[in-house]
């Protein structure tokens, strides 16, 4: 419950925060005059919210990742374990090259870890203590590569563009589009109106489709960097390593992570069908490292 919360007041503050923005500098009303769309006004309107939300968002990654798994930071190591965890991290960062990242670790059963931030000299690496309990030393250092490639290739900041982009369109051509047809509708030769309710129910409509599509491409972009981060702590570890941890996490059922950072995770969701799945299936993971992609 206290994640669901999380989440839905942040989203409803960063909203708000937008919606000043575009008021105090008129953006709402360069959209809209004299009842119908202008096309500029309304493309940077859609970007305000879509980019902006999405970069507002990359921004307090690592605060609200750490707030909704409970992640506890460890400054400085106070077991053998913490000082090997710390080693290597500072290895595997170091040769990826990037700054070293913040290691917390979350109570948590599942087997799981995650890497988020805004870039790549400070981001947050965060592992559970079910992966810790749940594997072998090669394999959460093969884990713990994985998750130093997704920073050293910068995922995090290219999902977010990504996201942020097709948001920014996904909004723009529904009101478009919705503006089209709402103008048809009431006999408007121009076609493109904007307001009253039968704008706002087709908006909304076109707004949940384009929004299925946008998901399919930015699943799409998610599963294929989860390749590239395997290879990479094949790479950092050895692959042999990397197979064997793939292998354990074969067995966990449920990532553990809240939706808004499930992506980032080294097990993901993969349960709703395979074009809506954030993670490819482990089998094809396994595969593609024994076949050396």
């Amino acid at each position: 419950m206290l994640r669901i919360l999380l989440f839905v007041g942040t989203n409803l503050a960063i909203m708000l925060v937008l919606s000043i923005v575009v008021s105090v500098f008129g953006i709402d009303r360069w959209a809209y005059q004299h009842g119908h769309i202008q096309l500029q006004g309304m493309l940077i309107l859609c970007a305000v919210f879509g980019m902006g939300g999405s970069l507002i968002s990359l921004l307090m990654s690592k605060t609200l990742a750490k707030m909704s798994v409970g992640a506890q930071v460890i400054d400085a190591p106070r077991s053998a374990d913490e000082q090997w965890l710390f080693a290597t991290v500072r290895h595997h960062a170091d040769t990826a090259g990037i700054g070293m990242p913040e290691i917390a670790v979350y109570d948590a059963p599942e087997m799981n870890a995650f890497a988020t931030g805004a870039s790549k000299n400070h981001a947050l690496v965060a592992v559970s203590t079910g992966l810790l309990g749940s594997m072998n030393r090669d394999e959460v250092s093969a884990v713990l590569g994985h998750e130093i490639t997704h920073v050293a290739n910068g995922d995090m900041v290219t999902l977010a563009l990504v996201q942020g982009v097709l948001n920014t369109f996904v909004m723009f051509l529904a009101r478009v589009i919705g503006g089209v047809i709402d103008g048809a509708m009431q006999g408007d030769r121009e076609g493109n109106r904007g307001g009253g309710i039968g704008y706002f129910l087709i908006v909304m409509l076109l707004q949940t489709v384009l929004g299925v599509l946008a998901t399919l491409i930015v699943m799409w972009f998610s599963r294929w960097r989860e390749f590239r981060a395997d290879a990479g702590g094949a790479h950092l570890a050895s692959r042999n390593s990397m197979i064997s941890a793939l292998q354990t996490l074969s067995g966990n059922h449920d990532s553990g992570l809240p939706k808004a950072i499930q992506a980032f995770g080294i097990s993901g969701d993969h349960g709703l069908g395979r074009l809506f799945a954030s993670h490819p299936p482990i089998e094809e993971r396994i595969a593609a490292l024994r076949a050396g992609a």
